[in-house]
């Protein structure tokens, strides 16, 4: 997603994180601690794409660089990411998912991320290629949609 630049540091366990309460951002309606937090914190592995997609997108909103780090693909992955605490991410839509459940080994997600920066309304949109490996997923990459 946009405003995360791969940086040449170690990752990011800013001092600006601070403990997210309530309802998930990821808007499934569950309490972020059963939820996406679950994940975050490494109680449990996404048991498919759709799932990571959403609790990457989560990880954006309380700025856990390192979780986003830890479910990205070793072949794609970044030396680190540098996640602006300016960025307000509102709302997630999931447009159209492709394969990616429990039993597939690869999957897509398209979404829509709305955020709101410096002032001014965006929308991000994009689908994220997925792979499963050892029985964990991992975001692969994305290709960036108008």
């Amino acid at each position: 997603m946009t405003h995360a630049a791969a940086a040449d540091s170690e990752p990011d366990s800013s001092p600006s994180r601070t403990p997210y309460e309530g309802n998930c951002p990821c808007l499934s309606g569950e309490q972020y601690a059963d939820c996406c937090g679950r994940f975050h914190r490494g109680d449990a592995e996404a048991p498919a794409a759709e799932q990571l997609m959403r609790s990457r997108y989560s990880a954006f909103v309380v700025l856990d660089a390192d979780y986003l780090l830890r479910t990205w693909h070793p072949d794609t992955l970044p030396s680190g990411l540098d996640l602006d605490p300016a960025m307000e991410w509102r709302r997630l839509d999931i447009l159209s998912t492709g394969r990616g459940g429990p039993l597939d080994s690869e999957g897509t997600v398209e979404f829509a991320a709305h955020f709101r920066y410096d002032g001014e309304r965006g929308v991000h949109h994009e689908t994220s290629r997925f792979v499963r490996q050892d029985r964990r997923w991992f975001y692969l990459d994305a290709v960036l949609l108008a």
